[in-house]
């Protein structure tokens, strides 16, 4: 029996045949040394990588190939020293401007030339673009004019964020759409790489107890909810363009959001599955200042506040740092069901969780039990877990809250969950793009929240940014708001095991 390793590579090898170049572009920056690298290092090390594969690095950085490879290795911590060191024989470092076409021209002969050595018979290119949304536009005309082949594949993979709002997004989408076509563009979302995200269309239309109940029928809210428990340390200049909705609500929550609420799609072909959740974007109206709640975090317990960062340039800025908003599905199985969805940073804890809180029972004998919950823990330690009401054991009759629960690093002993990237740039390699946003879907997901963004960037009267100390909950109007939403904090009592994890980690 063919093992689903063994499935994949062979998936791999059908779309690249033995070859395939990897450009990094950006190879000098944070996110190729932290997430792109370690990604390709884990894809290489489990035998995804076709057997005559280059990647060669392109970033504005002069430095030397020892300087290179110090740098993109310095993240990568599985201890395998000798497939590291034939990691690092199969890369290559080149320096060039994002503008020029003379400098694409020489990333180009550093192409022919590895191909001509790897005796290539298809020249399978991928672009993966590890670089600010400022330089988008020029590098993908670059790559066009000057490295796009004819004679095998190319492939485009685009970091987020798309846009700012519905219309910078658009003139993006045409000026990549007018140079690569939709097929050869990969628009990265990491959270769908992320082992419980993907495992969301399972647990729906694998069970017929969840597929049954999920609609508003038995369902009364969900909630999204992102939390960090550090601050923008260091990055405060660039938060400060983008703010917490656009840096997580409007793509990685979004996201989350299109995968709970989605119709079943009529197969598991990328193309039906992103058919139908552009459906279920198409259904949400702009969400209202009226439905939201804005916060910026404040210094406390020797921690700064987001207005002390060093980095950030604008000491009077009104740029929210948690936000709490809510937004309606209106179809017929979701009519009137509130999706709350939460993002913050300096928080209290690291989360990120989907939370389907059902309905009261109905003429309920057991009068003031909570009400049974669905919670899928993407991060940290994936688990899902079901609580309900149970006697409690032994003579009383009482009736306790209990769960029936699924953590993944309990079950699952043997199994290591790959990292999100090593994960999407998998299905890169096999031409899948059921994880990646498609044109129609972000031009769906901006005109839901371009409204109000709006409206904060011009601090319009009714838009008020409350504070919330630094490691607290959130701004103390936060309970307030998810009760009036229909959430109910029945906890009873109850208390799920807390994670153990490293506050100072950026791991999110």
């Amino acid at each position: 029996m063919t093992s689903p390793v063994e499935i994949l590579r062979d998936q791999v090898s059908n779309e690249l045949g033995n070859s395939v170049t990897i450009v990094v572009l950006g190879a000098s920056g944070d996110l190729a040394k932290k997430k792109t690298y370690p990604a390709l290092f884990g894809l290489y090390r489990n035998g995804f990588l076709p057997e005559k594969t280059k990647i060669i690095g392109y970033a504005r950085t002069k430095m030397s190939h020892e300087d290179y490879i110090q740098r993109i290795t310095q993240y990568i911590k599985v201890q395998d020293p000798e497939k590291l060191e034939e990691f690092k024989k199969m890369t290559s470092y080149v320096s060039g401007q994002y503008d020029e076409d003379a400098s694409f021209q020489k990333l180009n002969e550093a192409i022919e030339a590895s191909e001509k050595e790897r005796k290539v018979e298809k020249k399978n290119r991928v672009y993966y673009m590890a670089l600010p949304p400022s330089v988008f536009i020029p590098v993908a005309q670059g790559l066009k004019r000057n490295v796009y082949t004819t004679e095998g594949s190319n492939r485009l993979v685009v970091e987020k964020p798309f846009g700012m709002d519905s219309e910078s997004s658009d003139h993006l989408g045409r000026a990549l759409g007018a140079l690569f076509t939709e097929n050869e563009i990969y628009r990265i979302d990491h959270y769908l790489g992320k082992e419980m995200v993907k495992n969301i269309m399972n647990l729906r239309f694998a069970n017929v107890l969840l597929g049954h109940a999920w609609s508003r029928t038995y369902i009364d809210n969900v909630q999204i909810t992102f939390k960090e428990p550090f601050g923008t340390e260091g990055r405060g200049g660039y938060f400060d363009e983008f703010g917490i909705i656009r840096d997580i609500i409007q793509n990685h929550l979004l996201q989350v959001l299109s995968l709970i609420a989605m119709e079943r799609p009529i197969s598991t072909d990328s193309e039906a599955i992103r058919d139908e959740k552009v459906k279920v974007l198409k259904c949400i109206s702009p969400i209202r200042i009226e439905d939201t709640l804005l916060g910026q975090y404040v210094a406390a317990d020797g921690k700064p506040g987001y207005l002390e960062d060093e980095t950030l340039k604008n000491k009077d800025s009104l740029t929210p740092t948690f936000a709490a908003t809510v937004c309606y599905v209106n179809n017929e199985r979701w009519e009137g069901v509130p999706f709350i969805l939460k993002a913050g940073k300096a928080l209290n804890e690291a989360k990120v969780e989907v939370r389907l809180q059902f309905h009261h029972v109905a003429g309920n004998l057991f009068s003031g039990s909570p009400r049974n919950e669905l919670v899928i823990r993407i991060q940290p330690k994936e688990a899902v877990y079901l609580k309900f009401n149970n006697k409690q054991p032994g003579l009383s009759y009482e009736t306790i809250q209990t769960d029936l629960d699924l953590t993944y690093h309990e079950r699952y002993t043997d199994l290591a969950i790959p990292d999100a990237y090593e994960s999407l740039i998998l299905d890169v390699l096999r031409n899948d793009h059921s994880n990646f946003v498609r044109d129609d879907e972000l031009q769906a997901a901006w005109k839901i929240f371009t409204p109000l963004l709006h409206k904060i960037d011009k601090h319009d009267s009714d838009v008020d940014i409350k504070t919330y100390a630094y490691g607290s909950r959130g701004p103390k109007e936060l309970d307030e708001f998810v009760k009036k939403h229909g959430y109910h904090r029945d906890t009873d009592g109850y208390t799920w095991p807390v994670q153990n994890v490293n506050p100072s980690s950026n791991k999110l």
